[in-house]
């Protein structure tokens, strides 16, 4: 009967989609908020500045990024790629909005098709994360950039679209600012990288510097000549840095603040190595709570400036851009107020959909 009716086949256009309802509570976000507070305090110094509706999904993204990236860091090396499998599988699940039962999972849920983020971008974390799981070295700035493009613009380009920016000039601007501040993370974790057998650092500038690069990783230590090519690489980072100032304006006014502090105390990190001397091997280069304080203040003045927007976007974050341009934004058809008959199917949905959560269940956590 119901099928049959064109009345309510109608009905069907303007109902929400079974996706529109949240998976991730109060306590979802919660959780995430403090899996970030202690995971990565720049960006949840940064955050502050937020508004609130951009906070909570970004708490959520960052979330199931730094969840990912520990998945593959802190297990021994022969559980990487199956950590790197089980990571794709809570992806798919995400992704077809029957999230694994993890508040990272089901805010991820929801911010995918919230914010209408395609698949390709988080899944080039993962990307990214099955190189590290691989022991993969980077033998030129380019090699590094494509995994940096992965690991970190990816996430650039996703916070974008939380934002409500599609834009692709503004979309490489912020893939620019991911990558630099992925080099400025190289650039201050060297010693502690090699120690765990890990190189980023690109192996043709070490051996022009006159390290041999195997050599290094056996017993890392600090020389002049290793300190030159982090030099090198924090400079490339500050033309990113440099070309990410533009994409800021085109962000909204309310969200420009907060990507400016990250932009801003990440660039002190750089700067902190420098005054080392260029040395991360016998220290890790950190920006006190003072100093992020001072840089909060200064990301509040607003200096934004568009000249430079349409620069080329870099060949390694081109696949980003495509991706975002194949899924354009779709907002969902809520039915007006004033339609009593599609109103009521929306909420006779919503208790159906509710029933069925609750004979399945939640998805089983991923071993």
């Amino acid at each position: 009967m119901r099928a049959s009716s064109p009345d309510l086949s109608r009905l069907e256009l303007l109902r929400p989609p079974l996706w529109a309802i949240p998976h991730a509570d109060a306590a979802d976000h919660a959780a995430c908020r403090a899996a970030i507070r202690t995971g990565s305090r720049s960006f949840f110094a940064a955050s502050a500045l937020l508004p609130p509706s951009i906070r909570r999904p970004a708490y959520g993204l960052y979330a199931f990024c730094r969840l990912s990236d520990d998945a593959v860091d802190d297990v021994a090396e022969s559980g990487r790629r199956p950590a790197v499998a089980r990571l794709r599988m809570r992806l798919d699940r995400a992704c077809e909005g029957r999230p694994c039962d993890a508040p990272a999972d089901r805010a991820l849920a929801d911010i995918v098709s919230d914010h209408a983020i395609p698949q390709a971008l988080p899944a080039a974390l993962i990307e990214g994360l099955a190189w590290d799981a691989d022991g993969r070295r980077y033998e030129t700035l380019a090699d590094l950039t494509a995994y940096a493009a992965r690991v970190a613009a990816s996430v650039g380009a996703m916070m974008t679209l939380v934002m409500g920016v599609r834009d692709p000039d503004v979309l490489a601007r912020a893939c620019d600012l991911g990558i630099a501040m992925q080099f400025t993370n190289i650039a201050r974790d060297v010693g502690e990288d090699a120690r765990a057998g890990r190189l980023y650092l690109p192996r043709s500038w070490l051996r022009e510097a006159g390290i041999d690069p195997d050599a290094f990783l056996c017993a890392p230590a600090f020389t002049p000549a290793l300190g030159g090519v982090v030099a090198r690489l924090l400079a490339a980072a500050e033309l990113l840095y440099a070309r990410s100032e533009s994409g800021i304006a085109g962000l909204p006014p309310a969200c420009r603040p907060a990507i400016r502090a990250a932009r801003l105390i990440y660039a002190e990190i750089g700067r902190e190595v420098e005054r080392a001397g260029y040395d991360s091997v016998s220290r890790r280069a950190r920006v006190d709570g003072r100093r992020k304080l001072a840089l909060l203040a200064r990301a509040l003045v607003s200096t934004d400036d568009r000249a430079a927007l349409r620069e080329t976007p870099l060949p390694e974050i081109l696949f980003l851009i495509e991706a975002v341009a194949a899924l354009p934004s779709m907002a969902p058809r809520i039915p007006p107020w004033w339609n009593v008959p599609a109103q009521v199917a929306q909420v006779l949905d919503l208790v159906e959909t509710l029933r069925e959560r609750e004979a399945l269940g939640r998805a089983p956590a991923p071993s």
